[in-house]
């Protein structure tokens, strides 16, 4: 999810550059709503698809699953002869990896583009073109492919996400079916254990929004229906666990006053939407992966945590990393408040 919210300036970038040219994007299935909402149509740009033309569906966790079923190779041999059929003359390999470079060469595209040091080295095998990104951030290295493949460097950041209406008029009823006026959104789950943040910091956090006069919505995805017990348990009551598709989380993000999270997909969400964050970081490097917001990295929007004790590592481990334990609740508040204008 963070890598494709990351992907969308660069893209934006090549919209603003070629504004006539088709654009066709190949995402995996659950990921489809960051760029075309549930009622667009999969070709033809419109508010509910507003960057690009053509929506290329794959779901390639599946596909690795089972790679021999006569199910994968139907799927793949549907999505590479749709690729074919469009005549794509550029492939823009922004995943950097070798899955994405991979269908980058089978779509039959005589000109592949992709990063010189991509993710996974072995993906610049499949280029043709590879171009040098020499920035911190990874959003900015998509920005200076977009400027070189282009030509031109005075291309602006933008982050278009869809806009659905069924999903903004779920968001206003679930507010009012739950009395919440103003409130502070927080994501208290992340990829793997290492980024997590204790939840009864979360639901002490929580207390302290709610003597201020705030409510708290705590977004927990499929999965963690045990996360949403346990963080409307620390609360006592002081959050209130929703449980949404993309499309509404999209809508709700964007009405939120604040973004409390961890390294993860919602918060990269929250920033691209201009809606101020406060980022706990552990295990994870912020100056490469950390929330960027249409502003860049704007300390007046964004305001990332880390102590100085924690070591970037991409180990999945299951417990919070050390210096991750070292953020405590009044750090985060505080940051909250000063973002906020100050809050009693």
């Amino acid at each position: 999810m963070g890598d494709i919210i990351h992907s969308l300036p660069a893209v934006a970038a090549l919209r603003q550059a070629f504004p006539s040219a088709l654009i066709g994007w190949v995402i995996e299935d659950r990921w489809t709503d960051l760029i075309s909402a549930p009622s667009a149509s999969s070709q033809g740009r419109s508010p509910a698809q507003p960057l690009v033309d053509v929506v290329h569906r794959v779901n390639t966790r599946a596909w690795r699953s089972s790679p021999l079923s006569a199910a994968t190779r139907k799927e793949i041999k549907t999505v590479i002869g749709e690729l074919k059929k469009i005549g794509y003359d550029v492939v823009i390999d922004l995943q950097a990896a070798i899955r994405s470079a991979v269908l980058g060469r089978l779509s039959g595209a005589r000109t592949r583009i992709g990063f010189a040091k991509p993710r996974e080295s072995l993906a610049h095998l499949f280029y043709t073109q590879a171009v040098r990104t020499p920035a911190a951030h990874v959003v900015e290295q998509g920005m200076q492919l977009a400027e070189s493949i282009s030509g031109r460097n005075d291309l602006h950041i933008e982050f278009p996400f869809p806009r659905d209406v069924e999903a903004e008029s779920w968001c206003a009823a679930e507010l009012r079916r739950n009395g919440i006026g103003n409130f502070v959104m927080m994501n208290p789950g992340a990829g793997w254990g290492a980024k997590c943040w204790p939840v009864a910091r979360y639901g002490a956090l929580a207390k302290q929004f709610k003597q201020s006069g705030l409510a708290t919505i705590a977004n927990v995805g499929p999965g963690e229906e045990t996360l949403a017990h346990e963080i409307e348990a620390a609360s006592e009551g002081a959050a209130k666990a929703i449980s949404c598709s993309l499309a509404q989380l999209i809508a709700l993000t964007s009405r939120a006053l604040l973004f409390v999270g961890g390294d993860t997909g919602p918060v990269h969400l929250a920033a691209a939407q201009n809606v101020p964050v406060v980022a706990i970081y552990g295990p994870t490097n912020p100056v490469r992966n950390g929330p960027y917001g249409p502003h860049g990295t704007n300390g007046n929007r964004i305001v990332v945590l880390r102590s100085a004790e924690s070591k970037t590592s991409h180990a999945r481990r299951s417990v919070p990393e050390s210096g991750l334990l070292q953020i405590t609740v009044e750090d985060v508040f505080s940051s909250a408040s000063k973002l906020l204008g100050g809050l009693p």
